[in-house]
């Protein structure tokens, strides 16, 4: 998929660049760029940097990668943070800004980032996160390139906490709302959407897409008349939406290659994450997304915690499958995308 988050270490994976949190003088610091200089070679790696010399906050330069499974390493100088009123936030946009733009001039096709600028210069890690998936989205909208940010643990993923608030207040009222289903033997146990004119934030169960009638039909009868497949039902919403194709598959996460696939293959089945990726990207309501999910004989489950992050942020028209990956990611669920 073009964009990605990854549990790793950045010295082993494998891009056409590596992005360090560089020191601005030429010189070892801590966290990010010790590990890539041991990993790299430090000396080789220091004779290459002391060629570049100072670099400023916000800008980029590049040296060979020598040692990593890479072709190059972007330096980049994060900004300290301070208080927020010094220009710390527009130097780090600059930050990934430019080392995305260093690495398309280079040819790269793939580009590793950390989150910049969150250890040792203490960004605030929500807010780093938010302007990191900003840029990348920004870029990979007119790009073609390999987004991947790595992070060393899970902890390091902080959201904002008005939006982890709303995720697990949301998943705790609706594990509540199943347990009692149970409890009581009630088997209309399901996915929820907000109703329509109801009590505010009162939750009820979606119906599911609807069966043609097929009283007094044979079996050819019915068989003949099957419905759209999934890949007609998306087209279709793709056409309705208005966007072109690439606008769609960029917003979805998807790989241009996946979706000259499903546009060539009538009777595709895409994975689960795929296809509601598409449904993120054309911001379907509730109803419609069921639809089109039972189009490829998928389901939404009250007991998954992957299902309720997704029905969380389509119930509350939240649309950044940027942010939704990022959720994702943080609570251990597989992200959007192909």
């Amino acid at each position: 998929m073009p964009f990605q988050i990854i549990r790793h270490d950045i010295t082993k994976v494998k891009a056409d660049a590596i992005v360090n949190t560089a020191n601005p003088k030429p010189r070892i610091g801590r966290g990010t760029d010790s590990a890539i200089y041991a990993a790299a070679g430090e000396e080789q790696l220091m004779a290459a940097r002391e060629k570049i010399g100072d670099i400023a906050p916000g800008q980029a330069a590049y040296t060979d990668a020598f040692a990593l499974d890479a072709n190059y390493i972007i330096h980049t100088v994060g900004p300290a943070w301070i208080d927020g009123a010094h220009g710390e936030r527009d130097t780090l946009r600059s930050c990934y800004e430019n080392a995305l733009a260093l690495a398309d001039s280079l040819g790269c096709e793939s580009i590793a980032f950390p989150l910049i600028a969150t250890g040792t210069y203490g960004f605030p890690k929500d807010e780093a996160l938010h302007i990191a998936l900003s840029e990348i989205q920004r870029f990979l909208l007119a790009h073609e390139m390999k987004v991947t940010i790595v992070v060393f643990d899970r902890k390091a993923m902080e959201l904002s906490e008005s939006l982890v608030g709303g995720i697990e207040q949301f998943i705790d009222d609706h594990t509540a709302r199943e347990l009692h289903a149970k409890e009581r033997g009630d088997n209309r146990a399901g996915m929820y959407r907000r109703r329509e004119a109801g009590r505010d934030g009162e939750l009820s169960p979606a119906p599911p897409a609807a069966m043609p009638d097929l009283a007094g039909k044979s079996l050819d009868e019915i068989l003949g008349d099957a419905g759209e497949s999934f890949q007609q039902r998306l087209l279709k919403l793709i056409d309705e939406s208005g966007m072109d194709d690439v606008a769609v598959y960029k917003k979805a996460n998807i790989d241009r290659k996946v979706f000259s696939r499903i546009r060539c293959k009538p009777d595709y089945k895409p994975k689960k994450k795929t296809a509601l990726a598409f449904a993120i990207a054309l911001e379907l309501d509730m109803p419609t997304m069921t639809d089109l999910l039972s189009r490829a004989e998928i389901a939404l489950s009250p007991s998954s915690t992957f299902d309720l992050i997704i029905t969380y942020f389509i119930t509350n028209k939240k649309y950044d499958i940027f942010e939704i990956n990022a959720a994702l990611f943080k609570y251990g669920q597989p992200i959007l995308g192909e």
